[in-house]
């Protein structure tokens, strides 16, 4: 049986991102040189936010790191599903700052960009992967989403070191089951778009979360 290390050609990502996927598994290429559909966005992004070019390259380790990335996001999100933190609404959104950041950078390390340049130009800020990732094929243009991402932005506000002497962060009134729903349709984009497996054990966890 051969290994299939990429989503293969029947997923249900679009026809154009599996064929430039393909190509920038090929061979690096500087972003503001790419002639495809993400080329002119990411240059418009690096000038916005003054980021010196990324160079999307698709390894089997960035990868294998991006797989790695999307099960921690499942993981986390676990704990955001069966309600630990329903009763500390700050550690209830940092938690998911976490869970959106890991899902996020799983879809762009998919696509090639390196951990390197994730740490150190987007770094903790959820709203800025959220606007690369949809620059590069993520396909996930929820205005929702895009509120809350901003509301997280960076979600190390929301931990409880930061929290000891200062009041908390605006919340931008979203409730705890409008934030589930949120992180659990990016999570599944994720899944969708990258190809990645559940992680061991989810359908078992998601019958003991309905029950």
């Amino acid at each position: 049986m051969v290994s299939r290390n990429f989503p293969s050609d029947d997923s249900a990502v679009g026809t154009s991102r599996r064929a430039l996927l393909r190509a920038l598994t090929a061979a690096p290429v500087a972003v503001p040189l790419i002639a495809s559909p993400w080329g002119e966005a990411l240059a418009n992004l690096h000038n916005h936010y003054g980021d010196s070019p990324a160079a999307l390259i698709r390894t089997k380790a960035g990868r294998g790191l991006s797989r790695f990335r999307y099960h921690n996001a499942e993981s986390f999100y676990q704990g955001l599903e069966h309600g630990l933190y329903d009763n500390d609404c700050g550690e209830m959104f940092y938690r998911s700052g976490i869970v959106a950041q890991l899902a996020l950078s799983s879809h762009l390390l998919d696509v090639g960009f390196s951990d390197e340049w994730n740490a150190r130009h987007i770094r903790l800020n959820v709203a800025k992967s959220l606007v690369h990732a949809n620059a590069t094929g993520f396909g996930h243009d929820c205005p929702e989403m895009a509120r809350l991402a901003a509301i997280l932005s960076p979600y190390w506000k929301w931990g409880h070191a930061h929290r000891i002497d200062a009041p908390l962060p605006d919340n931008g009134g979203f409730t705890v089951d409008e934030v589930r729903l949120l992180l659990r349709a990016v999570l599944d984009r994720v899944h969708d778009v990258t190809g990645h497996h559940r992680p061991k054990g989810w359908h078992r966890e998601q019958r003991e979360t309905r029950s």
